[in-house]
């Protein structure tokens, strides 16, 4: 008998702890810091991609009009390449406002700091990354479409990534401000 109270106790326990990281995880809060075991395993992960990773990295690499011997490695600093040139128009207009300080078209959600929870991109501190919407033209939400930023400052970063897949591939930018 004395047994089925820890287990009903503990029930409820592991029902709030799976709320709070839910909850965690859609307000984009951080539970933990790059010491824990999350941190180290999206780490470990990152260094051996998936097939979903790799063809996500090829969809990138198709993007930016490369062929297969551009396509590195995704959660290091081997990310594809892909020019301005190659990224729609969208992407141009979201550089501007970068560059320009704003005003952005998503005020609420752009130059936001992005967690990089994916471990896709290099991994940097906590606040290192910024996000920003691309338009996607047809479509009444933001979409799947993002340059993110890191380092430097806000109209001056210190690299440039796209993704068009809503973070599971990216590639860099490395003439984002020419």
């Amino acid at each position: 008998m004395s047994q089925s109270s820890p287990s009903k106790k503990s029930l409820p326990a592991l029902i709030g702890g799976a709320v709070l990281v839910l909850v965690a995880g859609y307000f984009g809060i951080d539970l933990g810091d790059s010491s824990d075991g999350a941190d180290q395993k999206a780490a470990s992960s990152s260094d051996t991609p998936d097939a979903s990773a790799a063809s996500g990295a090829s969809s990138a690499a198709d993007a930016s009009g490369g062929d297969e011997g551009d396509v590195a490695k995704q959660g290091g600093s081997d990310l594809p390449t892909c020019s301005m040139d190659s990224l729609p128009q969208e992407a141009h207009d979201t550089a501007s406002d970068i560059l320009a300080g704003g005003p952005y078209d998503y005020p609420d959600n752009d130059n936001v700091r992005f967690g990089n929870y994916e471990g896709v991109l290099p991994q940097q501190d906590r606040n290192y990354y910024r996000e920003y919407t691309v338009e996607t033209p047809g479509i009444g939400h933001r979409g799947a479409k993002r340059i993110v930023t890191g380092g430097g400052s806000e109209t001056d970063p210190d690299v440039w990534y796209y993704t068009d897949d809503h973070y599971d591939s990216f590639c860099s930018i490395p003439d984002a401000e020419d």
